[in-house]
C-alpha cells in the first residue's frame, strides 16, 4: 500500500489528529495509575473517528506495549501466587467472552456490568474507599467474569484491581496487575491476528503514530501514582471504576 493511501485511510485532519493523540495519552495516563480502563476512556473519543471494529484491535496492541512497559519496571514486585490463581480464570473468562460475542448480543450485559461496578464504586467511596482484605477464593468469579467483561468489552481489569488491591500492598498490586494485563493481551492479540484483523497495514501504521501519546501518558501515569498512599491509591482507582461504569452504562443508553 503506498504512503498516499495509508494517508488517506486516516485523513482527520490536523484537529482530529490532536484529539486522538490527545485521547490515547490521557487513556494512558489512567492505565499508568490504575492498569486497566484504556478502551472506556480512549473509546468515546477513538468512535469519532473510526469504527469500533478497528478501535478494538488498535488498542489491544497498544495495551500490549503499555503492558510490558509497566511490567519491565516492576516485575520483581509481582505476586506469583496471587498471578496463578488468577490466570486459569481468565483464560476461561476469556474463552467465554468470545463465544458471547460471536453468538449474543451484549447490550444487556454491557448496562449489567456498568450498573454492578458503579453500584461497588459508590459503596466503596462512600466507606471512604478503605482497603478491604478480600480471601483467596475471589479470584475465580473475579478472574472469570474480568476475563469475559475483557473479551466482550475491552475493560475487564477494573475487576483484577479490585481483587488485588484486596490482596497485595499498592505496588505489588499495580506489578501483579500488569503482568496479568499483559497475558490478557496476549490472548485477545493472537485472537486477532488469527482472525486476520493485524494483515491490515493501515491499522498497524496507525498504531506505530501512536506510540509517543502512548508512552506521554505512560510516563505521566507512573509519576502521578509514585507520589500517592496505599489509601489514596485505592481511592483513586475506585473513582476511576466509577466513571468506568457510568461510560458504559452511557454506551448502552447511547446504543
Amino acid at each position: 500500500m503506498s504512503v498516499a493511501a495509508l494517508l488517506n485511510e486516516w485523513s482527520w485532519g490536523v484537529g482530529g489528529w490532536a484529539a486522538v493523540g490527545a485521547g490515547v495519552a490521557l487513556a494512558y495516563v489512567v492505565f499508568g495509575i490504575a492498569g486497566f480502563g484504556t478502551a472506556l476512556v480512549a473509546g468515546p473519543i477513538l468512535i469519532l473517528f473510526m469504527p469500533l471494529s478497528k478501535i478494538v484491535p488498535l488498542l489491544v496492541l497498544l495495551d500490549f506495549v503499555a503492558a510490558f512497559g509497566n511490567l519491565l519496571p516492576s516485575r520483581r514486585d509481582v505476586a506469583k501466587p496471587e498471578l496463578l490463581r488468577l490466570l486459569p480464570c481468565m483464560a476461561v473468562g476469556c474463552t467465554l467472552g468470545v463465544i458471547f460475542l460471536l453468538n449474543l448480543k451484549s447490550d444487556l450485559l454491557l448496562l449489567m456490568m456498568g450498573l454492578f461496578i458503579s453500584a461497588y464504586a459508590v459503596y466503596s467511596l462512600w466507606g471512604k474507599a478503605r482497603p478491604t482484605r478480600l480471601a483467596a477464593g475471589w479470584a475465580l468469579p473475579m478472574g472469570t467474569v474480568g476475563g469475559l467483561f475483557g473479551a466482550l468489552f475491552g475493560s475487564g481489569g477494573f475487576l483484577y484491581a479490585i481483587y488485588l488491591n484486596g490482596r497485595l500492598p499498592k505496588d505489588a498490586a499495580r506489578a501483579t496487575q500488569s503482568a496479568l494485563i499483559s497475558c490478557s493481551t496476549v490472548v485477545r492479540l493472537s485472537l486477532f491476528a488469527v482472525a486476520g484483523v493485524y494483515a491490515e497495514l493501515p491499522l498497524l501504521m496507525l498504531a506505530l503514530c501512536l506510540m509517543p501519546a502512548m508512552a506521554l501518558g505512560l510516563w505521566s501515569g507512573r509519576r502521578l501514582t509514585a507520589r500517592l498512599s496505599r489509601e489514596a491509591f485505592v481511592r483513586l482507582v475506585t473513582w476511576l471504576v466509577l466513571a468506568s461504569g457510568i461510560a458504559l452504562i452511557g454506551r448502552y443508553l447511547g446504543t
